[in-house]
């Protein structure tokens, strides 16, 4: 990076961070610390306002902003794309946000920048399927997560699981009321895309520690007058999940199916092995539920080969679809 980028991007990061001590800066930019002293010295010097402080760093005067900042055709491309995704995967509010922010983008770019974004984005294209996108329902909750993580306020929800036990069982007794999901008490953190869908992190106070749940599977969320503080360790850009999936599931596959196996880079696949007639596939999970119905997808092409308890589920499976048909 020159002097000229590193100075506006020096601008930028204050603007965007706030205070900043010129170690961090320089860490920011991979240079020396006195460099960065070099560097702050020399926008004084153009009239940009910046304040500094031994011991606290420095910061830009309250009431600066910088001009509109001239985009290259690749940073247009790449903001009006994320417009794109925005639209596609937010609530009403951010894609109308979107759609107004792509506007705004739009307008002041160049007309040379302008003809080259619309070239490069006539040859990209982000497609999410409707089932992908969020309904009426998810997109309402989303909102009002959105609205409780802003305002750190704790929520109750109602969540339900694939598989849950059926009317009548004792652990469905034990969870429901009125044959109805028991409504929980949640203190939300974060929303994480991950795999196509949304994922709520949250203190879940029904199982006392934090919780990963699936935006498509809440079905009621009702906002609360109490508030939470969120640890101060926490900060859900480093936040990576407990990996607790520890039963191993070994799947033989046709060689026929090798190649659809592969490029569909199933979520629990842990390990890939060609061999001269098939492929052996290594899974881990945290539970043999989470991967029945896909191993009962790929028909006689997957043979099970452990556990035990997997063999005999897709055994019972079959005589039931036997008798179907």
């Amino acid at each position: 990076m020159n002097k000229t980028d590193r100075l506006l991007a020096i601008v930028l990061e204050l603007q965007r961070k706030g205070r900043q001590r010129a170690e961090d800066l320089a860490e920011t930019f991979e240079t020396s610390v006195r460099t960065i002293y070099r560097d702050v010295q020399a926008l004084s010097e153009a009239g940009v306002p910046v304040v500094g402080a031994p011991g606290q760093g420095y910061w830009l005067m309250d009431g600066y902003f910088l001009p509109p900042v001239s985009f290259t055709a690749g940073e247009a491309v790449s903001l009006l794309i994320g417009s794109d995704f925005v639209e596609q995967q937010f609530d009403a509010e951010f894609r109308d946000s979107a759609a107004a922010a792509r506007g705004k983008i739009e307008a002041v770019l160049p007309e040379p920048v302008q003809r080259e974004s619309e070239q490069i984005r006539a040859g990209v294209r982000l497609i999410t399927p409707k089932r992908r996108r969020l309904n009426d329902t998810n997109a309402a909750n989303f909102a009002l997560l959105r609205q409780a993580i802003r305002e750190q306020r704790s929520l109750t929800m109602v969540y339900c699981k694939p598989g849950a036990p059926g009317p009548g069982t004792a652990e469905q007794a034990d969870s429901t009321v009125n044959n109805s999901p028991k409504a929980r008490e949640i203190d939300p953190y974060g929303l994480v895309f991950v795999s196509g869908n949304w994922m709520l992190v949250a203190y879940c106070h029904l199982r006392h520690g934090l919780r990963h749940f699936l935006l498509s599977r809440i079905r009621t969320l009702q906002l609360l007058d109490q508030t939470f503080d969120i640890p101060h360790n926490f900060r859900l850009e480093a936040y990576i999940p407990k990996d607790d999936r520890q039963m191993h599931v070994k799947i033989w596959f046709d060689y026929a199916l090798s190649a659809k196996v592969k490029e569909q880079q199933y979520f629990y696949m842990e390990q890939y092995e060609e061999q001269a007639d098939g492929v052996l596939v290594t899974l881990r999970v945290r539970q043999l539920e989470e991967v029945q119905h896909w191993v009962l997808g790929w028909g006689s092409g997957a043979v099970v080969l452990e556990p035990d308890s997997l063999r005999q589920y897709v055994q019972a499976e079959a005589k039931k679809m036997l008798k179907r048909y």
